[in-house]
């Protein structure tokens, strides 16, 4: 059995995709997964990665954020 824990739900508002965020943890142990699912109305794009892309990806959407910020201000 895998538990699967919901953590953020999105959606984009030009879009209008939703964007949901979970944790994925296998019942035979091992690393957690976020999995990633985002909805184009009936259309689905699901992927699962680990710790360490999650945190890469991360900060590499904050440093575009911040770019558009400064460029805004």
């Amino acid at each position: 059995m895998t538990r699967v824990t919901p953590l953020d739900k999105l959606r984009v508002p030009l879009g209008g995709q939703e964007i949901e965020l979970q944790q994925i943890d296998f019942e035979a142990g091992g690393m957690s997964l976020l999995r990633t699912r985002i909805r184009e109305k009936s259309r689905f794009t699901v992927f699962e990665i680990d710790a360490q892309t999650a945190a890469d990806w991360g900060r590499a959407l904050l440093r575009w954020a911040e770019s558009q910020q400064e460029r805004s201000s």
